[in-house]
């Protein structure tokens, strides 16, 4: 599954920013760099917990952040 978000820019923004790369491309860029390392904290934290509490941590990456949100050791920051 995948998400689709929309960013809005002013014309300023957008213009500047055109200036220096391909709009577009940044964004994705930069979303996908942060959930990496997001995945890598969530992945991190689940397996400090799971040690702790003596359960068996899930298999796989994907497995393992759903792993880490239904059992509360981390939350959406909603």
């Amino acid at each position: 599954m995948t998400k689709t978000y929309t960013v809005e820019l002013t014309d300023t923004e957008d213009k500047a920013l055109s200036s220096v790369c391909n709009q577009a491309e940044w964004i994705t860029n930069a979303a996908t760099a942060r959930a990496s390392a997001a995945i890598d904290s969530v992945v991190a934290v689940n397996m400090a917990k799971c040690n702790e509490d003596g359960i068996a941590i899930a298999t796989g990456v994907e497995a393992q952040v759903a792993q880490a949100f239904e059992r509360g050791y981390v939350t959406d920051g909603s």
